[in-house]
């Protein structure tokens, strides 16, 4: 059975708290048993314990797929590209290095590219996800437009990724705050500003001194 067509996987990652939940209901999954197939990211690690969970975005035009030389990885029809295939995975890491988002896996001791294939086990048949069915904050939320519509009034979803001069369309949607003025998150763009809430260190006025006594010299 394919995944409901009004059944939508949302991200949420302000709300994350970081409690590994998810990760812990990933190794649970039937499809990839022990091993966790979305991991949480430290936003500033060395200024805040803000986390952010990172599970693959399941691209409209996937590049993991389209650099496969042995077929792989395939998308469904309806949306989810699944995890490779086992017989056909040669591990040359094509995948890997290609994904946008670094989402793949290679799993070296089998030999074999792992990553979330949204739990289509379970989604296929109209279960939610293990990550979204245990998320205390729902920074990870499985539903319809409607539901998060009334949970989130201030939060809309948006699932256009520029990269450089490549604009990528996902099947997972990121909540942004209403009111912000974007139609693409720039992922590029955000590695040159400065965290947010904080401002560029200013220059240490001994070291400016110093630099302008040697440049007399």
């Amino acid at each position: 059975m394919p995944v409901p067509q009004d059944m939508e996987f949302f991200i949420d990652p302000g709300r994350c708290i970081g409690c590994q939940a998810c990760v812990q209901a990933c190794t649970e999954c039937d499809t990839h048993k022990g091993q966790a197939m979305i991991q949480l990211d430290y936003i500033d690690r060395a200024n805040s314990t803000q986390t952010a969970p990172v599970v693959c975005m399941h691209c409209e035009s996937p590049t993991c797929a389209e650099v496969c030389p042995a077929d792989a990885i395939k998308r469904t029809g309806d949306g989810v590209v699944q995890t490779a295939r086992k017989s056909h995975c040669i591990a040359c890491n094509n995948c890997v290095l290609a994904c946008p988002f670094g989402i793949p896996k290679m799993n070296t001791r089998m030999n074999l590219m792992m990553k979330c294939d949204l739990c289509y086990d379970r989604t296929s048949v109209g279960r939610k996800p293990m990550c979204a069915s245990v998320c205390p904050s729902q920074a990870l939320f499985y539903g319809t437009r409607e539901e998060i519509e009334k949970l989130r009034p201030r939060s809309r979803p948006v699932n256009q990724f520029q990269f450089g001069g490549q604009t990528v369309t996902t099947k997972v949607k990121v909540l942004v705050p209403r009111e912000a003025r974007v139609e693409h998150l720039d992922v590029t763009a955000a590695l040159y500003a400065p965290p947010v809430g904080q401002s560029m260190p200013a220059p240490d006025p001994f070291a400016t001194t110093l630099s302008t006594e040697e440049t007399a010299q």
